[in-house]
């Protein structure tokens, strides 16, 4: 019987989530389409002379600040995979920060601390689940209010524990332990000499290779290694099974004997708990010790990436991945390697708008984005520099673009912030 329930549960998920597509990406393409993306990017550094669009330290900086974006996004999924939106994983990301350096100088050990900030970012999201499934709270002024509230919990706490310890402060807390990090051995030397020539395309490919090989925490794997055991566990098991059913037709679900709030509990938890693990990155790899407003928004950046991926886990890595990149470029020579990515930017708005014309008869879409390219690369001939008051912005910048660009195509789980009360079905 439960297998039977299983089957026609499966068969209602996958109809409401298949989208009729002429178009089918496959591994083939992830590698046409990564090989090109390399050669693009090897040709624009060649042109500009902006070394660090393919550098060691750019990808390896790249991944760091990605990381935490992506553990964001991943809690955003689990939650909104079933039926409840999470805009408090900006605060579940405030509460693991804190809790991750406290955990960290409270035990001696790094390992604690993410163990502390993953507890505290389930508290978080705990709190939400309570707000949310059980009251019906709207699930906006949840989120909303659950940031605020975190705001306020760890500037207390920071100061009646991080302002009493040698070097620590009512904003900040002492230097914390950090968790080990590893290498491949034997390439890190012969690929920096490689890089260090500056050909074309082999430099490049040294460069990226070498800053995903050497000197890589161990957390940055554990964060990475989450990613396909996420997509296992919603797509591949009857657990998951069942809890994207609660967010695609949780009547149909509970009519079949599942428990809709257990399975929205437990996913609004992991959701904290994925966040909560992605503050605690940020103390205690991304940086060396928790400061205030450590986050800089990256939870809504992880909605963002999520959306981007059109709720899937392979589709927000990607979307993480450029966040972090495009954060790695303006920390690192800012200037330079943003106006770089200008002609980043032309050439593959160019592109676009040859594919709309060409593929798809879209030829209003196709002037405008040819339009868009056009200035876009009068505005990198024109100028050298971009200055350092838009280069910290650019993350936040390249978030709007790509949320508008990939708006046509995004397709929520159907029932995603709707009220659900026990015994709709009835």
């Amino acid at each position: 019987m439960t297998e039977e329930r299983d089957t026609t549960a499966e068969m209602r998920v996958e109809q409401v989530e298949r989208v009729p597509s002429r178009f089918r990406f496959t591994w083939k393409h992830l590698l046409l389409a990564l090989g090109a993306l390399v050669l693009l990017l090897s040709f624009v550094r060649s042109v500009t002379g902006a070394v660090d669009l393919t550098s060691a330290g750019a990808v390896n900086a790249a991944i760091a600040l990605a990381v935490p974006i992506g553990l964001a996004g991943l809690g955003g999924l689990w939650s909104e995979r079933a039926g409840v939106v999470n805009i408090g994983l900006e605060g579940m990301l405030i509460l693991g920060t804190w809790g991750g350096a406290w955990g960290a100088i409270q035990f001696g050990n790094p390992w604690a601390g993410v163990v502390i900030g993953a507890l505290a970012g389930a508290l978080g999201g705990l709190l939400h689940a309570a707000a949310t499934v059980t009251f019906g709270v709207d699930h906006i002024i949840s989120g909303v209010a659950i940031t605020i509230l975190s705001t306020g919990i760890t500037q207390f706490l920071s100061k009646v524990t991080f302002a009493e310890m040698p070097g620590g402060g009512d904003s900040q807390s002492p230097p914390v332990p950090k968790p080990g990090v590893v290498s491949v051995p034997g390439v890190g030397d012969a690929l920096a000499s490689l890089e260090a020539r500056q050909w074309f395309l082999v430099s490049d490919l040294a460069g990226i290779v070498r800053g995903l090989t050497v000197n890589v925490s161990l957390l940055t794997i554990v964060a990475v290694l989450l990613v396909p055991l996420t997509f296992y566990v919603l797509w591949r098991t009857a657990f998951g099974l069942r809890l994207r059913a609660c967010g695609e037709r949780p009547v149909a679900a509970e009519s079949l004997g599942v428990n809709v709030y257990t399975y929205k509990y437990v996913a609004v938890v992991i959701s904290g708990v994925l966040a909560g693990v992605g503050g605690a990155f940020l103390s205690l790899v991304a940086s060396s010790a928790y400061r205030e407003g450590q986050t800089g928004g990256r939870g809504f950046i992880g909605l963002a990436a999520m959306i981007f991926g059109n709720w899937r886990p392979g589709g927000l890595a990607a979307g993480s991945l450029l966040f972090g990149y495009t954060d790695a470029l303006q920390l690192r020579r800012g200037g330079e390697s943003v106006h770089a990515l200008l002609l980043l930017v032309a050439v593959l708005l160019a592109g676009v708008a040859v594919y709309q014309l060409v593929k798809q008869s879209r030829t209003q879409a196709a002037v405008f984005t040819g339009a868009a390219a056009v200035i876009v690369l009068v505005l990198f001939t024109l100028t050298d520099s971009i200055p350092a008051q838009f280069t910290s912005v650019t993350p936040h910048i390249t978030t709007l673009l790509v949320l508008s660009l990939a708006a046509q195509r995004l397709r929520p789980p159907a029932a995603d912030g709707v009220p659900y009360r026990k015994g709709q079905a009835k």
